[in-house]
């Protein structure tokens, strides 16, 4: 029995990171909802303008403190934040400060992951023997490709983009590089959206949040996650024609 409870105490431990996160996230959902919207930013535009005049650099690094913290612990509220940056800071330094407040509470999740379930997910799959095993091996030799195709396809949820690459034991550097260069796209979308949020709340209207899906602007990126899969498309054909001599 004890050492059973010994066991138990280290996988706790590893796991404890995540679990914080997770318990943060229900919490966050319920308490934060309100403080963490589009009527919120409304209310308080003034005032965050009036800020922003007085204190550029501190706004500056409370937004991007703000938003690892909201993509850390996977809060509500990552869309309105984006909106923000584009709000108080224009279309292309709100889009760099929501990406790299992104990018930094990504990592957060990644290394918590990684640090519980991830070690022992990846000794499971490289052990094991049949499809898995395969699987692994095929996302391996395309790491890059994978990683780009599920920051820049929008129906991939960012945290889920967050958990898979720690659970494949995917390198820091690469999960960090292709995060901040695969969300830019969405983020320069809804930083544009926020840069001009004056005139939105001028005309008292709601701005169209769906905006990323429409044709004109899903296309383009649906052709950079298709162009993100090339290589692994010449992959598999040339390997194809090399098997038939």
């Amino acid at each position: 029995m004890s050492d059973m409870t010994q066991d138990a105490k280290p996988g706790l431990m590893r796991n404890l990171p995540l679990i914080i996160i997770l318990a943060v996230a229900v919490l966050g959902a319920f308490t934060l909802r309100d403080y963490l919207s589009f009527d919120a930013l409304r209310d308080n535009r003034e005032a965050l303008i009036a800020f922003r005049d007085g204190n550029y650099l501190l706004t500056v690094l409370g937004f991007v403190i703000a938003y690892v913290v909201i993509v850390g612990f996977s809060l509500p509220g990552a869309l309105i934040a984006t909106l923000t940056g584009g709000f108080l800071f224009g279309t292309l330094a709100g889009s760099l400060f929501s990406v790299t407040g992104a990018t930094l509470g990504a990592t957060i999740i990644f290394l918590a992951a990684r640090h519980g379930l991830g070690e022992k997910l990846k000794e499971r799959m490289d052990a094991s023997q049949g499809a898995i095993n395969k699987i692994k091996k095929g996302l391996d030799e395309n790491q890059w490709s994978m990683l780009f195709f599920i920051r820049l396809v929008p129906a991939v949820p960012f945290f889920v983009a967050n958990l898979i690459p720690a659970f494949l034991a995917v390198p820091l550097y690469r999960f960090f590089v292709s995060t901040f260069l695969g969300i830019i796209p969405g983020s320069l979308v809804y930083s544009s959206v926020g840069a001009g949020l004056g005139e939105v709340f001028e005309r008292g209207e709601t701005p169209n949040f769906g905006l990323i899906f429409e044709p004109h602007i899903l296309l383009p990126i649906l052709g950079l996650s298709a162009l993100s899969l090339l290589p692994v498309i010449v992959k598999a054909v040339t390997g194809k024609k090399d098997l038939s001599k």
